[in-house]
C-alpha cells in the first residue's frame, strides 16, 4: 500500500505516535534535501530553524472541533481544508482569499454568514516590510505537522497560490485569470466551471511550474488519495480583489464585491464536490 493510499486509522496512528515523540509516516514527513530552484530553504522546517516566527512569517490555523459521543454512529472525517501556504507579503492577496473561501471575514475572522458551512484553513504568511519572496518554500517541501496533517484528514484540499500572468501563460491583454491545477479531476472540473461561471479567465492544463500536479504538493496529500485542487491566481487578478493591495491591513479591509464573488465561486465547487463524496459514502470506509 503506497504512503499516498494509507489507511485512516495509520495515518491518526502516526500522527498520535508523533505527538508521543515518534516519527510521523515516512509519506508525511520527509523533508527534502535541498530547497527547490530559486528557493532559500529547503522545506518549512528548514524555514522555521533560520527565521524569525513573529517578525519573518507567521503561521495561522483554525481546526473546528470534533465530537463524538455517540456509540452507535460515526461521523465522517472534516471533508475540506483550504490552505494559502505562500500568504502575507508573500504572494499577496492569497491568506485573505483562503479566509475567505473557509467562510471568515479576513478582517474580523468573524464568520460571513451564519449558518453557512466553514472549513478548516491553515496559511503560512511573511511579515517582512520586503523581501518576503524569499520565505517561499515550494508546494511539495512544505513539511509543517499541522499542515500536514489537516491535509491527510480532509477529503479535499484547495491551495491558493499566486503567479505572473506571464507564469499563466494569458493572452496577451487579459492579465486576470486563474490556473486551476492539482491531482483531483473532478475537483478541477468543478473548480473550473464555477469560476468561469462567475465571470473570471480560467487557464486549465497550465505549464508544469504551476499545475500542482506533483503527488507530494500539500494540496494532493490528502485522505483519499485522489489529490485536490489548487489555484495559481495572477498579480492583476488578486489585485482586483482589493480597494488597497498594499499592507494585510489593508487587504483584509478593502475586500469588494469580486472577491467575495471569486471566493463564492470556490465555495460552490467544494460543496458541490462534498456532495458527491457524500453520496458515495464507501470513499470514507477504510
Amino acid at each position: 500500500m503506497s504512503p499516498s493510499h494509507a489507511s485512516r486509522r495509520t495515518v491518526l496512528a502516526s500522527l498520535v505516535g508523533a505527538a508521543a515523540g515518534g516519527p510521523l509516516l515516512t509519506g508525511l514527513a520527509t523533508t527534502p534535501a535541498a530547497a527547490a530552484g530559486g528557493d532559500l530553504y529547503a522545506s518549512n522546517s528548514d524555514l522555521y530553524t533560520k527565521a524569525v516566527e513573529g517578525q519573518d512569517f507567521a503561521r495561522r490555523f483554525r481546526r473546528h472541533e470534533a465530537v463524538d459521543n455517540d456509540r452507535t454512529a460515526t461521523p465522517l472525517p472534516r471533508l475540506t481544508s483550504v490552505l494559502a501556504i505562500h500568504g502575507g507579503g508573500i504572494e499577496m492577496g492569497t491568506s485573505e482569499l483562503c479566509l475567505g473561501i473557509a467562510g471568515y471575514r479576513p478582517d474580523t475572522l468573524a464568520p460571513v454568514t451564519a449558518g453557512s458551512p466553514v472549513y478548516d484553513y491553515w496559511m503560512l504568511e511573511g511579515l517582512r516590510t520586503s523581501n518576503n519572496g524569499e520565505l517561499h518554500v515550494t508546494a511539495s517541501h512544505c513539511d509543517d505537522p499541522v499542515a500536514r496533517s489537516m491535509a491527510a484528514g480532509s477529503a479535499n484540499v484547495l491551495s491558493l497560490h499566486g503567479c505572473t500572468a506571464a507564469q499563466a501563460g494569458t493572452p496577451t491583454g487579459q492579465p486576470e485569470a486563474v490556473v486551476v491545477g492539482g491531482l483531483n479531476p473532478r475537483f478541477r472540473q468543478l473548480l473550473s466551471a464555477k469560476l468561469k461561471g462567475a465571470g473570471f479567465q480560467v487557464v486549465t492544463g497550465g505549464p508544469d511550474t504551476i499545475n500542482g500536479d506533483l503527488p507530494e504538493n500539500i494540496c494532493n496529500r490528502t485522505l483519499t488519495g485522489e489529490g485536490g485542487g489548487q489555484l495559481e491566481i495572477t498579480t492583476e487578478l488578486r489585485q482586483s480583489f482589493f480597494g488597497n493591495f498594499s499592507g494585510a491591513g489593508n487587504r483584509a479591509s478593502t475586500a469588494n464585491a469580486d472577491f467575495w464573488k471569486f471566493a463564492g465561486a470556490c465555495r460552490e465547487a467544494i460543496a458541490a464536490m462534498e456532495a458527491e463524496q457524500l453520496a458515495r459514502k464507501s470513499l470514507f470506509v477504510f
